[in-house]
């Protein structure tokens, strides 16, 4: 409302019977307000954080992308000390005049492997610029050595020129080796699910034109208070096809939801990884999970409770196995989620203020450093109460 408007329907509040003090009188939305506690891990004043992945003891690791922002820093770092260590050298990490498959271009999604091994997918894209061969790719790296143990360059069929590889999970118990799997929300309007062999480094793309890994058309959601609607080649909003991606324990399913939907989906994972198997019969076995709200980021934690990241309402869901949801943490400083890791006690989530990016607003940069690394508990706290009659139960 205008000022000027507010003021005139002020001057009238006596005619309206609307007398004594203005006040909603319980009548705000209760909605709005925080909810569940979390810790600021880290704050970050330069490139905006994406992905992110902690180990058992405790070594942290974020990712940086370039290509919103061609940054001179790493896109890979290790959290150490009070400082961002270009991970797992200077030389792979930062800007250099290496061969694009020789070192990391954009990294986005990380996610650790059953032998706690440390997953990357490199879009390969720098801001303004198309991606070069070899550029995109899927990197695992040993902890315990700091050295890289397998590289999967992604070439076509299974990359596209406006392939957007945005996140992924590794099911070492799906295939001889293992079989990593990857989300292609796309740059522009050609989004799937791409599924790497570990054993041969091949990479097939597979539910490029089915429902599950689209955008929907038509979209809208409310962002920090806006309405933004899907337009494909002019975007108002953090948008995208197949984009979250989860496995539980067991690694039997595969859980995938477009970043443009409310929708979860999710497949058997020893289904994707038949190179027998073609698209309709794919498409034939995947489940529509129901509504998860806007998401971008997925994980399950040691309970196989899903969390959902909601950038449309500055909060983080949790899906427990029933299908029901729960709030996990709501707060108006969770904007755009984004990165999401589950460790035995904690949720890890990066923050990286995404829907306010220049593209998403006619060329105007909205983001205020500094972004956000944020946890949360797996396991609720339990209110204490020093009471008599507490201490009894």
């Amino acid at each position: 409302m205008k000022r000027r408007s507010f003021l005139s329907a002020a001057s009238c509040a006596p005619l309206l019977g609307m007398t004594g003090e203005a006040k909603a009188s319980g009548n705000a939305d209760d909605g709005t307000s925080s909810s569940g506690v979390f810790d600021i891990v880290a704050e970050f004043t330069g490139p905006g954080p994406s992905g992110v992945a902690v180990l058992p003891d405790g070594r942290l690791f974020v990712s940086f992308p370039r290509h919103a922002d061609n940054h001179p820093g790493a896109t890979l770092g290790e959290v150490k000390n009070g400082k961002i260590i270009p991970y797992p050298s200077a030389e792979v990490s930062l800007p250099s005049n290496r061969a694009p498959a020789d070192r990391l271009m954009s990294v986005h999604g990380l996610a650790l492997d059953s032998q706690n091994r440390l997953w990357l997918i490199d879009d390969g894209k720098l801001a303004k610029h198309d991606i070069p061969e070899g550029a995109a790719k899927i990197i695992c790296i040993d902890p315990a050595t700091d050295k890289i143990v397998h590289r999967i360059v992604l070439k076509a069929p299974a990359m596209r020129p406006d392939s957007h590889m945005n996140d992924l999970r590794v099911a070492l118990s799906v295939g001889e080796k293992g079989t990593v799997f990857v989300t292609d929300s796309s740059f522009g309007t050609e989004p799937a699910l791409v599924v790497a062999d570990i054993a041969t480094g091949e990479a097939r793309r597979v539910l490029a034109h089915h429902p599950s890994t689209q955008a929907v058309e038509g979209f809208m959601a409310i962002v920090e208070g806006e309405p933004r609607r899907y337009i494909p080649h002019h975007p108002q909003m953090v948008s995208g096809g197949a984009d979250g991606i989860a496995l539980p324990s067991d690694e039997s399913r595969l859980y995938y939801s477009p970043l443009t939907s409310r929708r979860l989906y999710s497949l058997p994972t020893k289904a994707l990884a038949d190179k027998a198997l073609d698209d309709q019969a794919l498409g034939a076995l995947v489940r529509d999970e129901g509504e998860k709200g806007t998401a971008d980021g997925l994980c399950f934690d040691r309970h196989d409770r899903l969390y959902t990241t909601n950038y449309e309402h500055d909060c983080i869901l949790r899906r427990d196995p029933d299908g029901s949801f729960a709030m996990a943490v709501r707060d108006s400083r969770i904007l755009s989620p984004d990165g999401i890791c589950a460790t035995k006690d904690w949720i890890y989530c990066t923050l990286g203020q995404w829907n306010r990016l220049p593209s998403f607003n006619e060329g105007q940069n909205r983001r205020r450093p500094p972004y956000l690394l944020i946890r949360f508990p797996v396991e609720p706290l339990t209110p204490l109460n020093a009471a008599p009659e507490a201490a009894r139960q």
